[in-house]
């Protein structure tokens, strides 16, 4: 975080993406830092909030005054265009300035899937510019408690 660069976890559902950035932001919120978290569906809503008065760079200047931002479980539902709008402004606000923690089941790469191929191109440009990249993979955690009877305790 002190050299301001983003970390993008990406991999298939249950491989520890979402507790690998959950574990980054503890460990940040103990040294001393602040951390926001953020579904890509959040920052739709913080687009259409800030809309109306057009105040959306007043609230993303207030946003990146935190040390750590997490942008969590991009891909599995459909972006709305407010939410990808919140995502590029979100990145290239950040750019350079604060860390951000991207957790995805696409490949950033894959962005141009979700959001239009002009908007993903820019955010990825320059999300990936000082970022390090992990790439999950195997079976689902959760899956595999469940099929395997460890998902739950009996009942008595």
């Amino acid at each position: 975080m002190g050299r301001r660069e983003n970390v993008c976890i990406c991999g298939p559902s249950g491989t520890g993406k979402s507790h690998f950035c959950e574990a980054l932001g503890q460990a940040a919120v103990e040294a001393g830092m602040t951390v926001a978290w953020f579904t890509i569906e959040d920052l739709g809503a913080l687009v259409r909030r800030h809309r109306a008065d057009d105040s959306i760079i007043r609230a993303l200047a207030r946003l990146i005054r935190t040390d750590l931002i997490i942008v969590d479980d991009i891909g599995l539902l459909p972006v709305s265009p407010d939410a990808a709008e919140g995502f590029y402004r979100l990145v290239d606000a950040a750019y350079e300035r604060r860390s951000l923690a991207v957790s995805s089941n696409l490949h950033p790469s894959g962005f141009d899937e979700i959001m239009p191929k002009t908007l993903a191109t820019a955010t990825v440009d320059r999300l990936l510019h000082h970022a390090h990249i992990v790439v999950t993979d195997g079976d689902s955690y959760r899956l595999a408690q469940a099929t395997s009877g460890k998902g739950v305790s009996p009942l008595s």
